[in-house]
């Protein structure tokens, strides 16, 4: 009986296995590369800022906010600039979730409307830029000016690098019916916008920061 039950047992079957076979299937090369990504990009912003501070510290670096005359005093236009590409995020989570329960109709609305609202976004950004230009406030003109255009358009070219790929998402959203396939890549595009999301936050608050702000938080950084 026991050289028979042997016979009948099936190795691929036994729990260990069974375990390997789930931790490969969970295994996500796309999801590191996201993850790795998304370190790589927090750590070059932090980098940016942290030598934004130090900069404040020189004479010649005046804030952007604080006086009336001063661009971002009035950041009513980075307020409109935020809560679209907070619709961005939110859409394309939307389209995940749909995803998730193959809705494909819902999924191509998410994703169109979260493509749509980040291409408004850098093209409010831009729109941004030129009324800089058009009030003097030029790259050299200023330490703060440089740095304003140097982040928002780091930011915006990373998402104009993000946008690249979902717009391959959403090419596997037409063409593809298995949702198994779809649903893991829209849902590394959606981390990615949410982290977007958050850097630009924190440039958003970094660029409206009055100079006693500025100068409390170089205190803090030891500058």
């Amino acid at each position: 009986m026991s050289l028979f039950k042997t016979l009948q047992e099936k190795p691929w079957e036994t729990p260990e296995a069974a375990g390997s076979i789930a931790i490969a299937q969970d295994f996500d090369p796309a999801k590191i590369a996201v993850r790795f990504i998304m370190a790589v990009v927090g750590v070059l912003f932090f980098l940016f800022i942290i030598t934004f501070l130090a900069r404040s510290q020189y004479p010649d670096f005046e804030a952007l906010a604080g006086q009336p005359w001063q661009p971002f005093s009035d950041a009513s236009r980075l307020w409109i600039n935020t809560f679209i590409l907070v619709f961005a995020s939110l859409f394309i989570q939307f389209g995940v979730r749909k995803a998730k329960e193959q809705r494909q109709d819902a999924v191509v609305i998410g994703v169109s409307l979260a493509a749509f609202f980040s291409v408004l976004f850098l093209v409010a950004q831009l729109d941004l830029w030129r009324g800089m230009l058009a009030m003097g406030f030029y790259v050299n003109t200023n330490p703060a000016n440089s740095y304003f255009y140097a982040l928002t358009g780091i930011h915006g070219l990373h998402l104009l690098g993000g946008l690249i790929v979902l717009a391959n998402v959403v090419f596997r959203v037409w063409y593809d019916d298995k949702f198994s396939s779809i649903s893991r890549p829209l849902q590394h595009c959606a981390t990615y916008w949410h982290f977007m999301l958050g850097i630009w936050v924190v440039l958003f608050a970094l660029l409206t920061s009055e100079s006693e702000t500025i100068n409390t938080l170089a205190g803090l950084c030891g500058f």
